[in-house]
């Protein structure tokens, strides 16, 4: 049989083979309802022919639905690929979805409606992970599918968060012992600058879009005025991205600066770990003459030597919470999980 030039559908297939078109349906979707020696001469013949099953997006209009959940991330693909948290977060969302048997489509809000509107019209609901960029929140809202939004709060839609101060003051309470702690801040994004860089007065008094890395700051600044230590402007490095690169450039300004800080906050475990291997190399005792904490509680942070204190935010379960939620409709409009301290070596503790 030669190949057709034109994409032959189900019927035109079963016609062609002499058998019904549940037959070749059995074929590609349910082999136990077929001997296996019928399937596979189905499926050699159905090759030859240039049709490999039916069309996913032609059925799922027919059937309404697509079982494909995305989630929506709000940088790159391929920056959360490398992000140890991104990863945790869709491991718990992968778990929920294959238990469901549902498929999981990963889209960026970095890329414009253009470029992937056809990806977008294909799931059933959407996870978006992260505050997005652009408008692809109001482009995909539009499309009345359910959605979540995890990290932050849009409108009416369901959300789920951690309460990133109150997590960040109560690290910075537990490594900061007295007030004449000389204390300093390596922060994610701030400001609107792509360089490692400190802060200034006038950027800690202008609006931040960055919500989390501003409430973690709020938390860090409210756990100094407790303990009477100054924490001033020109002590936080703002990393425009969340790389060992970008920490380890931060981390060697903050510790070739007289006098030295004795403490380091880290709003997340990827820069605390870059703090630590540049104190390393300079030959700074961690922790006896450097404390550093970070935040997220990542694989890593607990292999180290020594072990990273730091906060954990529970991003499997995470991910396990947002995916459950687009299939049941009586969860919370905003649901706030737990975070709790989790203490190691890094901060002068000895579990």
């Amino acid at each position: 049989m030669s190949a057709s030039n034109k994409p032959l559908n189900l019927k035109e297939v079963s016609r062609l083979l002499g058998v019904s078109t549940a037959t070749v349906s059995n074929a590609f979707n349910r082999p136990d309802q077929l001997s296996e020696a019928l399937r596979q001469r189905i499926l050699k013949e159905s090759a030859e022919l240039g049709y490999h099953g039916p069309n996913l997006a032609a059925r799922s209009l027919r059937k309404g639905k697509s079982d494909v959940v995305a989630v929506v991330l709000a940088d790159t693909l391929s920056y959360s690929f490398s992000d140890p948290v991104a990863s945790q977060f869709l491991q718990g969302v992968s778990e929920v979805l294959s238990h469901k048997k549902k498929q999981l489509l990963l889209l960026s809000s970095r890329l414009a409606s253009k470029e992937q509107s056809s990806a977008e019209s294909l799931p059933d609901g959407f996870i978006f992970y992260g505050a997005p960029k652009g408008d692809a929140f109001e482009r995909i809202s539009r499309s009345g599918k359910p959605i979540i939004a995890v990290d932050f709060e849009q409108g009416k839609v369901p959300s789920l968060n951690i309460n990133n101060q109150a997590a960040a003051r109560a690290v910075a309470l537990h490594v900061i012992r007295e007030s004449e702690e000389r204390v300093a801040v390596v922060s994610l994004r701030l400001i609107a600058s792509d360089r490692v860089c400190r802060l200034e007065k006038a950027d800690l008094q202008a609006e931040c879009k960055e919500v989390i890395a501003y409430n973690r700051l709020q938390g860090y600044l409210q756990a100094c005025q407790e303990k009477g230590v100054d924490l001033p402007p020109h002590m936080i490095w703002h990393t425009p991205m969340n790389t060992p690169e970008m920490a380890e450039k931060a981390a060697y300004e903050a510790l070739t600066i007289t006098p030295r800080p004795t403490v380091i906050l880290c709003m997340s475990d990827v820069l605390a770990l870059g703090v630590l291997r540049v104190a390393q190399s300079l030959h700074i005792r961690v922790p006896e003459d450097l404390r550093i904490v970070g935040f997220d509680d990542i694989p890593e942070a607990n292999r180290c030597t020594p072990s990273l204190t730091t906060v954990c935010q529970q991003s499997i379960e995470k991910g396990r919470i947002a995916a459950r939620c687009l299939f049941d409709s009586d969860n919370p409009q905003a649901q706030l999980m737990e975070t709790r301290l989790v203490v190691r070596r890094s901060s002068g503790d000895t579990h």
